[in-house]
């Protein structure tokens, strides 16, 4: 009868967080997120509100009513449509989105930071990472867009 390796202790801790772990380690989780985002991420979203824009995202990638990309959400900035954008903080260089709150605030669109792309890419749908999202409000998930909305629009602005 032949025996199955052993598994190491982080190959258990892996797949304990891939299993959803505990309320703990999500919690730690999201920490270890923030503490990894760039220096000019703010603002940047609490982990409930977090947790909510990524359900919102996923309601919305179903409804295909979500732009995604840093050049397609500019471009669709630029040509007047309304939403909330996330931008992922974790994203490497800075130099790639820096301009986009910016473009944001001249277009008075509410944007914060969220704390990974990976997690971002995930609840829009995709298998690869994004670094920006732009949801776009729509009926069928109107109450949960709303409630974003003004928590978003009730996060600190960097000066």
């Amino acid at each position: 009868m032949a025996k199955t390796p052993k598994k190491d202790k982080t190959e258990e801790k892996e797949e304990h967080e891939e299993s959803g772990g505990n309320k703990e380690d999500r919690e730690r989780a999201y920490e270890v997120l923030a503490t990894r985002v760039n220096p000019i991420a703010s603002p940047l979203a609490a982990r409930k509100l977090t947790k909510r824009l990524y359900k919102t995202v996923k309601k919305a990638s179903k409804e295909k009513n979500i732009r995604k990309g840093i050049r397609d959400v500019q471009k669709f900035i630029k040509k007047g449509e309304r939403g909330i954008v996330l931008i992922a903080g974790d994203t490497t260089p800075i130099e790639v989105y820096c301009h986009l709150p910016v473009v944001c605030e001249d277009a008075k669109i509410p944007y914060c930071y969220v704390p990974a792309k990976q997690d971002l890419g995930e609840a829009a749908g995709s298998k690869r990472p994004t670094c920006c999202v732009l949801l776009k409000p729509n009926e069928s998930y109107q109450s949960s867009y709303d409630e974003c909305l003004t928590d978003v629009t009730t996060l600190p602005r960097p000066i």
